[in-house]
């Protein structure tokens, strides 16, 4: 992928592959020049659809792992052989792909350098810290539709990253403390319940 690639086409090249399952490896080999901010991106986007288990647990674990990188000062990301090799149907993505690929596109025209603190070595260990929290909170979100807000979060932070547009990570920022909230608020109502049969 060449700098000059939008992110649109390198998700529209992914999802119109044959191949009629898309793994992890083939993912990050596709962004590997855009490194942490696309793959964020990318984790991001399945969890932006009603997505049945295990699939927001997965990805769920991978933008915690990336992050996690990020948090460190890692220049590139790193995923074990395990995980590279795991997948999920391309058909899947290819749905998250054209649902999300039309706002993907206005943000792309939108979107200009700005707040560029994000793009500095401090400023991605912050982000680091952002993607950290909407992970774990993806992790412990209600089931089939709690995880959108927060996959939406993680698109635009990765987005922000790649068009180098730091009102785009604040506003993904934003969205992923709403995501927060709920994911919390689920938690919360599970132990209440739990506690109240108890």
């Amino acid at each position: 992928m060449s700098s000059s690639t939008s992110t649109s086409a390198v998700l529209l090249e992914l999802a119109a592959r044959p191949d009629e399952r898309l793994t992890i490896g083939e993912l990050l080999a596709a962004l590997r020049q855009q490194a942490f901010a696309a793959l964020i991106l990318v984790l991001g986007l399945p969890n932006c659809l009603p997505m049945p288990p295990p699939i927001p647990l997965l990805f769920g674990f991978l933008l915690l792992f990336v992050a996690m990188q990020m948090v460190v000062g890692r220049s590139t990301p790193w995923l074990p052989k395990r995980v590279l090799g795991r997948s999920m149907a391309r058909a899947d993505f290819a749905r998250a792909v054209g649902r999300a690929l039309p706002t993907i596109r206005k943000l792309e025209h939108w979107s200009r350098p700005r707040l560029t603190f994000f793009g500095t070595p401090l400023g991605i260990r912050i982000v680091g810290a952002v993607v950290l929290v909407i992970s774990l909170a993806l992790l412990v979100a209600a089931p089939i539709i709690g995880q959108i807000p927060l996959g939406l979060a993680a698109c635009l932070v990765g987005l922000g990253l790649v068009e180098r547009d730091g009102l785009l990570v604040i506003g993904g920022t934003a969205v992923g403390a709403i995501g927060l909230s709920l994911s919390l608020g689920f938690v919360v109502a599970i132990i209440s319940g739990v506690t109240a049969l108890i």
